[in-house]
């Protein structure tokens, strides 16, 4: 005698729809971020013709198409050849100075035992951030005015009455405020996904590695590293995708005249020649060409930490 059996049941696999119907809280909190990148990133892509024609601002449809003749213009100028090296030079400071302090620093957090303590330090470190360009403008120079700044009040408390370098005036020191000056504002900020990632590993690992003899320093390399490895790398794609953005607000808020020969960026160029010189097609020009350079570093960057990593890469 057969026994007959019921074949199990499969069940149904759901539709995209019926699954944003079902979790429709969460596609709607993504709502605000897909208009913002809408409305200020896709949109406005249609200026990016603008590179190519010679346009006239009066009445747009008669604007004529040059091809690259603006390109080349840009290139050609001394004024935009100084804007992309000090560019460069700026950015990959940033980069080099700037991209390994959140990792120190929470590295250096998270080994602190004390709650609350740890708690103030990451505050502490954080509020810079909330800091705005124009304020802390206003700080270093109360902090290095040679005059009357605090430095100059520390010096004269000391006894020394010699000059002191005007640090925000001197071409050859004014590259170094602006990285120190960006690393301090952005340094704590920057902890905040180290050690969201710092709090992913797990203890299990160090009491073994512990039993086995190894120390703070074992640990940190063959543990601690590791596991951040994957985070390291998606932010540090993102750092050299922004190396054609050497920190508009920043540069903008806190450059004089007697400096900018070492200060003036491609952002500082693309205002100045767009909005000020009315050369709305050179600046266009200039924003693309700026643009186009940091979408080749993003998938340079992405090839190498894909063969580096496959589990960190973007695309």
């Amino acid at each position: 005698m057969s026994i007959q059996t019921r074949p199990l049941a499969v069940p149904k696999k759901r539709g995209i729809f019926s699954y944003m119907r079902s979790e429709y809280m969460l596609y709607l909190l993504m709502v605000p971020g897909l208009l913002y990148f809408l409305v200020f990133k896709y949109i406005p892509m249609y200026g990016v013709s603008i590179a190519f024609q010679n346009y006239n601002i009066f009445n747009p449809d008669n604007s004529t198409w040059v091809g690259f003749d603006n390109f080349s213009k840009l290139i050609s100028q001394v004024g935009f050849q100084r804007a992309l090296y000090n560019n460069i030079v700026i950015s990959l400071q940033k980069l080099v100075i700037g991209f390994p302090i959140p990792i120190i620093l929470s590295l250096m957090i998270n080994e602190v035992n004390s709650r609350n303590c740890k708690k103030f330090i990451q505050t502490s470190v954080i509020l810079p951030n909330f800091v705005s360009w124009v304020v802390i403008n206003g700080l270093m120079y109360a902090l290095f005015s040679p005059s009357m700044g605090g430095i100059r009040e520390i010096a004269n408390f000391i006894g020394y009455t010699g000059q002191l370098p005007n640090l925000l005036t001197d071409v050859d020191s004014f590259q170094s405020v602006i990285v120190w000056s960006h690393v301090w504002k952005n340094a704590g900020m920057g902890t905040i996904v180290y050690l969201a990632a710092l709090m992913g590993i797990d203890d299990q690992l160090y009491e073994a590695a512990s039993i086995d003899g190894a120390g703070k320093w074992r640990q940190l390399i063959h543990i601690t590293l590791p596991c951040i490895k994957s985070t390291i790398i998606v932010l540090l794609m993102f750092r050299v995708g922004e190396v054609m953005y050497a920190g508009f607000d920043q540069i903008f808020a806190i450059t004089n005249p007697m400096v900018n020969p070492v200060a003036d960026i491609i952002d500082t160029f693309v205002y100045r020649v767009g909005l000020q010189n009315k050369q709305f097609a050179l600046a266009t020009a200039a924003g693309l060409f700026q643009s186009v350079i940091g979408l080749v570093l993003v998938i340079i960057t992405n090839a190498i930490a894909k063969k580096t990593d496959p589990d960190s890469s973007m695309i």
